[in-house]
């Protein structure tokens, strides 16, 4: 096994050091700088800040793409750690400064002693965030330039007892969809409403009705989440403001679900133009697809899971969102969590006091070589 204390502090400093999508100039530049000191074939600046590590081992003609994100989320830390981000508005609150680690620390295994044959891809994609990076990689040409017969990604994940694996077959993380309602009247005194449509309360009719959608359109046999997140409307306690803002995320593992979410969304707010005779505009953008793990590619990797460490199937989704969902309309492959909880002390993900748990930097090193390894045999 690599150096796990160097490894440790090299994640700790892109932890002291968090960039945001797609300005991951340091991080990726680290990254770079790691690969060719293992005598890796070293591509950068793929969709923007992305790096792509090539090793070719033997004549096998197997290809195989093992991805790591890294960005920061765009909000400040608490944790107080000796390492903590130098950056406000900026913090590796996600973990993807450890995927980094753990990625690298593959790489050095596999490097020193490849033990296959055939052309693994160490892919480091930036932008996870919200921003589309492994779109952006793919539209530049990723998989046209380095073949994957399968690609793999693995994910922290504080909801396990750390150090266990787990994964499953099809659905595995929500697709993301937001929506922005923007209703319109003409805005007039508060105390003659009589003569002026009440955009507030139009908005306030609509908040409510957006949340009987989930449980009153869609079968009770799908998984779905609707959430109502913004409000915005009015300046002063004496103006019926001439527009007010609804804004939200929808969650969803199937398209059918996904249409008829959108649909009823636009009936209710047809209503609620009518009866409250107000203009309305909806803004729908599906960003992020769900994340769909390949069968075979799921099997494959709970069966190599199980002999690194504890691995079972994950008994359901997850509604949260990963954009290496594109990467897996293009290529089969799994996404997968690796535990991190720490009991009742457990942080979860996205919080100000969250930090990767380095006790799994050793399962993850090993699942990341042995799926190399069992791919590539």
């Amino acid at each position: 096994m690599t150096d796990l204390d160097d490894l440790i502090a090299f994640r700790r400093d892109i932890h002291a050091h968090p960039e945001l999508g797609f300005a991951e100039h340091r991080t990726a530049a680290r990254i770079a700088e790691a690969l060719r000191g293992l005598g890796l074939e070293v591509h950068e600046g793929i969709g923007g800040t992305g790096v792509v590590g090539v090793l070719r081992v033997g004549e096998g003609t197997r290809t195989l793409g093992l991805r790591a994100d890294m960005d920061a989320l765009p909000f400040d830390e608490q944790t107080n750690l000796p390492y903590a981000s130098r950056h406000p508005g900026a913090f590796h609150g996600c973990g993807h400064d450890g995927h980094i680690a753990m990625l690298l620390g593959a790489a050095r295994v596999l490097a020193a002693d490849p033990q296959f044959s055939g052309t693994l891809n160490f892919i480091f994609q930036p932008a996870e965030e919200g921003e589309g990076g492994a779109r952006a990689m793919i539209e530049d040409g990723l998989f046209e330039r380095f073949a994957c017969d399968r690609v793999y990604a693995l994910h922290n994940w504080p909801a396990l007892p750390a150090g266990t694996i787990q994964t499953r077959p099809g659905p595995i993380m929500g697709a993301a969809d937001k929506f922005r309602i923007t209703l319109t009247g003409r805005g007039g005194h508060a105390a003659i409403p009589q003569d002026t449509p009440d955009v507030l309360l139009a908005a306030a009719s609509l908040v409510q009705q957006l949340n009987t959608i989930v449980a009153r359109a869609v079968p009770a046999s799908a998984a779905a989440v609707l959430s109502v997140t913004q409000v915005h409307g009015g300046h002063a306690h004496n103006v019926i403001p001439a527009e007010v803002v609804v804004a939200g995320t929808v969650r969803t593992f199937e398209p059918a679900v996904q249409d008829r979410i959108v649909e009823r969304m636009e009936q209710i707010v047809a209503g609620i133009r009518a009866g409250f005779e107000v203009t309305s505009h909806i803004h729908y953008d599906r960003y992020y697809p769900a994340t769909i793990n390949d069968p075979a590619a799921a099997a494959d990797a709970l069966a190599v899971a199980a002999s690194v460490g504890e691995a079972s199937l994950a008994p359901e989704p997850a509604a949260t969102s990963e954009d290496f969902s594109f990467m897996l309309q293009h290529r089969p492959g799994a996404y997968i969590w690796l535990g991190q909880g720490q009991g009742e002390n457990a942080v979860p993900l996205h919080n100000p006091h969250y930090d990767f748990n380095d006790a799994v930097m050793e399962t993850g090193v090993r699942l990341h070589v042995a799926l190399a390894r069992h791919w590539l045999a």
